[in-house]
This record gives structure tokens, sequence and C-alpha cells, in this order.
């Protein structure tokens, strides 16, 4: 019984820090519950089939504008990306928040990620019930997952 009143004594010391947790939690919990159907919806549905059309007109973008929307982009999948990570140990979609913070990230090797992680059934299965409630097709992938 007295390792409970230590652990209790721990946790009383660190208070503040439980705070900050819990609030950082709820915080990402509400706004992965409301963004991340809202994206996975308007993703479209061959995401991650290979499209050179969409890579050459990020390509003719302003390079500085190019450069700010880059860091904003990978600023918020960082975000989205950690908040997914504290959300497995919390209350929240932990693994797609996660998923959709990966997406947003620009990172040697994302693409080959993205498809092993979108390819998992639990999550493939999350992804295209979401979109089936919109009255969106499933998501499109290539033939082989592992590249």
């Amino acid at each position: 019984m007295e390792w409970m009143e230590q652990a209790w004594e721990w946790i009383r010391e660190r208070e503040t820090l439980f705070t900050w947790v819990g609030s950082l939690s709820l915080f990402t919990l509400l706004v992965s519950a409301i963004f991340v159907p809202i994206f996975i919806r308007r993703m479209p549905s061959d995401y991650f089939l290979e499209s050179d059309v969409k890579t050459e007109a990020y390509r003719k973008q302003h390079p500085v504008l190019r450069l700010l929307f880059l860091i904003l982009k990978n600023l918020i999948g960082g975000i989205l990306l950690l908040g997914g990570i504290l959300m497995i140990v919390t209350p929240g979609q932990g693994v797609l928040t996660m998923m959709i913070g990966l997406m947003l990230m620009d990172f040697p090797g994302k693409r080959a990620l993205e498809i092993r992680l979108v390819s998992l059934k639990p999550i493939n299965k999350a992804i295209n019930w979401i979109r089936a409630q919109a009255d969106k097709p499933p998501l499109e992938l290539p033939e082989s997952p592992h590249p």
C-alpha cells in the first residue's frame, strides 16, 4: 500500500506536467476528430498511385511560395505526428492522426512508408469506412504495397 502513496505523491509533485499532457491530449483529440475525417474524405482515391501531373504542377509554383508551403506543411504534419504518438497512450485516433501527419510531411522514403501503413488492414478498413460515409470511392493502392 505504501507504493501507492509514493506513486500518488510522485504524481502530485508533477501536477503541472500532467495538466499540460492532459490538455494537449484533449486538444489533439478534438482537432483530429474534426480534421482527420475531413482530410480522408477530401483525399483523391488515386492519391497513392503514381502521378507525374501532380508533381509537375507542384514544381511550377513560385520557389518562395513553394518553400513557405513546404515549411508550413511539414510543421503541421510534425504536430499531427507528435499528437498521434501522444494519442497512442491517451484517448484519440492515434494511428490515423499519425498517418495524416506523415502524409503531410516530406522526407526520403515517405511514399513507401505511407503505402505500407495504409495497406495494413485495420488502417485501410478505417479509412475506407470514413470515405464510404461520405459516398467516396475506396482508396486505390498499387498492386505491390512493398516496393
